[in-house]
């Protein structure tokens, strides 16, 4: 079935369209900001209510509650979590090189406080590995640790006071940031970690982190490296030190390697089956700390152990701020990075089960828990992959989870907590490793990713070698860089095309892509398929002035040719007082009275509907363009401008050199004024059929 479309309208340049469709003059900026500012400072009922609603969502979300629908899956699944912060917070409080007890606080105070202010229905807060293995980097860096330390003297316990005093500082620094950014509307700025990027980073940072592990798991008492290819130095330390491993430690590692790889496969391969995942960490955990206890493994087997773990709260103490000089570039990088992920997560559920998440108030949601959680002793926090991803699959509905998943913890602090003594360490770094599972799976989205842009497949290979091989700060920042790098690149090679319009329409498309597309006889019609600044302008000219055959010989001899021709006229008529004709504003008629031969370009179209921004430097580079063909005899046209390119260009004083009536609407307005002008039609009216 096929159908055929009429339009007969009038030729629409921007002036006359703006006269006949446009909106009237839009207030002065000065009247609009006064306008805003009383907006804001107007207070009300209704502006107090809606404002509380907005910065704390839990006023929004827990009166509309579906009690009987939802009360049952979020308990579930928020007790299924909070059983696995147990056995994650103190692993990863290892990985922040801090003791267990400040992981299960980092566990518990950023969950309850996402719950008030954050937008992500599905996202568990808490320790996350990358974070906790940067964070570490910058504890390593200020306090790093001494061989010889009894952990049960008076020095081991200032020594854990200043290192939990370092990452106290991050935390609070982060948060600070975090609020910083909420206050300027920065939200936005975690697009700048693209999905490439971050599975790259992630990727690569599950290598570090497995690394640091090694020596955990084999009984090695060695120091950490930090800073450019820390990684390969801890390696080669580690295989130094082979012959001075802890055969109990290894047996241990080996033990719970074989127990929860296996298990997390089935929670995995069987996880729409399962109503909730076998809670494998903990009850490793359990075992392990029993079978220690009951074998006396530190004391027989030189065996490390977990050592005392507080029960109770910890006294509200002001981190180390003193230390903010020598932490801030890491805690950029940390906070930047601990948004990214959060962000992301929150994105991809709530895509998931069709509702929205605010960036802003996410920001304001991490920067308040960061800040209030570091003044109780707690690392940086953000949104974990593994613990939402059971979140989600477990049944949970809404941030009301997070109450359970807290009450959990709040049993392992208060009464539990210091029946972990005897807990090897082993244990915890194994289960480290094993959470790292969907990290090292990102390797199979190579392939895909390669199918479908070569230029990310690059970024996301740059960005996991960078880590790998230097540092993953340092590694992260190379990636941001490189993926902004190819983005300017493709703008500067945008390219420009020639358009050809397809036979009896008004549609024009690229006829080196449509052999049955065919230029207008005249008319150039060229389309630039980028923005026009700084970067890309040369690119611009030269890609003009080939299509358009613009050499420097060429403008010569056609301005030698124009202005003989203007002499000869001159002295036909003898008017040898008159000057010499404003080329920009003379007629059509004149124009195409010349000596140019019909097979030649006499009028050239630009197509700016690709263009979206212009700078001054593209701006001028359009005057010289329009000069330029002027002196050959060649007219300028322009269509489809939006509206900041269009301002931008007639501030720069396009004008002055172009007839403001040379700017259409549409690609086929210009063409159809064009052959009017040519051949003198009676009418200034187009009918296109379709």
């Amino acid at each position: 079935m096929s159908a055929s479309v009429a339009v007969y309208r009038n030729i629409y340049t921007e002036d006359r369209f703006r006269q006949s469709f446009g909106t009237e003059d839009k207030p002065k900026a000065g009247v609009r900001l006064r306008e805003k500012f009383l907006g804001w400072c107007r207070c009300s009922r209704g502006t107090c209510l809606h404002l509380l609603r907005e910065r704390l969502p839990i006023f929004n979300w827990l009166p509309k509650y579906r009690l009987k629908k939802w009360i049952l899956g979020d308990t579930i699944a928020g007790l299924t979590v909070g059983i696995l912060h147990i056995p994650q917070g103190m692993a990863f409080a290892l990985l922040t090189s801090v003791a267990p007890i400040y992981g299960l606080y980092t566990s518990f105070f950023p969950v309850v406080i996402y719950m008030l202010f954050g937008t992500g229905r599905h996202v568990s807060t808490g320790t996350f590995a990358v974070v906790s293995l940067m964070t570490g980097s910058v504890v390593e860096q200020l306090v790093p640790t001494p061989l010889e330390l009894n952990s049960s003297s008076p020095e081991a316990a200032a020594f854990e006071a200043q290192r939990i005093g370092v990452a106290s500082a991050v935390a609070l620094l982060s948060g600070i940031l975090m609020l910083c950014m909420f206050g300027l509307r920065l939200g936005f700025l975690s697009t700048y970690l693209s999905e490439p990027i971050v599975k790259a980073f992630t990727s690569a940072a599950a290598f570090h982190v497995t690394i640091s592990q090694l020596q955990s798991m084999l009984g090695l008492r060695l120091p950490r490296h930090t800073g450019p290819f820390s990684l390969f130095k801890t390696l080669a330390s580690v295989i130094e030190n082979l012959p001075h491993t802890n055969m109990a430690e290894l047996l241990i590692s080996m033990a719970c390697l074989a127990v929860l790889v296996p298990v997390k496969e089935v929670n995995m391969r069987f996880r729409r089956r399962l109503r909730t995942p076998i809670p494998v960490e903990i009850l490793t955990v359990i075992i392990a700390t029993a079978v220690a206890y009951a074998s006396s493994l530190d004391s027989a087997y030189d065996v490390q152990i977990v050592g005392h773990i507080p029960a109770g709260f910890p006294r509200p103490r002001m981190p180390a701020v003193h230390t903010i000089p020598d932490i801030a570039g890491d805690t950029v990088a940390i906070t930047f990075v601990g948004y990214a992920v959060s962000v992301s997560l929150a994105m991809i559920y709530a895509d998931k089960h069709g509702y929205s998440i605010h960036p802003n108030q996410e920001l304001l949601a991490h920067g308040i828990s960061n800040t209030l959680s570091s003044l109780f002793t707690c690392f940086p926090s953000s949104a974990t992959l593994a613990t939402t991803n059971i979140l989600e699959s477990a049944g949970g509905y809404t941030q009301l989870s997070a109450l359970f998943t807290s009450l959990v913890v709040l049993i392992v602090l208060l009464l539990i907590g210091p029946l972990f003594y005897f807990l090897p360490k082993a244990v915890l770094a194994c289960i480290n490793v094993t959470s790292l599972r969907q990290m090292f799976l990102q390797f199979q989205d190579l392939p895909d990713l390669w199918r479908v842009s070569q230029i990310d497949f690059v970024v996301w290979l740059v960005t996991w070698l960078s880590v790998v091989m230097l540092n993953v700060d340092l590694g992260l920042a190379i990636g941001v860089v490189f993926s902004m790098m190819t983005v300017i690149c493709r703008t500067q090679r945008a390219g420009c095309s020639v358009l050809g319009r397809a036979s009896n329409t008004e549609i024009y498309r690229p006829v080196e892509n449509h052999n049955k597309c065919y230029e207008v006889p005249g008319v150039k019609i060229l389309t630039y398929n980028g923005p026009i600044y700084y970067g890309n302008r040369s690119f611009f000219r030269e890609d003009m002035s080939r299509l358009l055959g613009l050499t420097p010989e060429r403008i010569r001899s056609r301005e030698k040719a124009r202005k003989a021709l203007e002499k000869r006229e001159r002295e036909a008529v003898n008017t040898v007082e008159s000057g010499v004709a404003n080329t920009s504003f003379s007629s059509e008629n004149e124009f195409f009275k010349s000596a140019m031969s019909e097979s030649e370009v006499q009028a050239v179209l630009i197509d700016c509907s690709s263009v979206i921004f212009v700078d001054v430097a593209g701006a001028r580079l359009f005057i010289q363009m329009c000069i330029e063909c002027q002196k050959v005899g060649v007219l300028i046209y322009l269509s489809n401008c939006n509206e900041s390119v269009l301002k931008i260009l007639t501030s720069s004083g396009l004008m002055n050199y172009m007839n403001p009536q040379h700017i259409f609407v549409t690609v086929h307005d210009a063409v159809v004024y064009i052959q009017q002008q040519k051949e003198k039609p009676p009418e200034n009216t187009t009918t296109v059929w379709v």
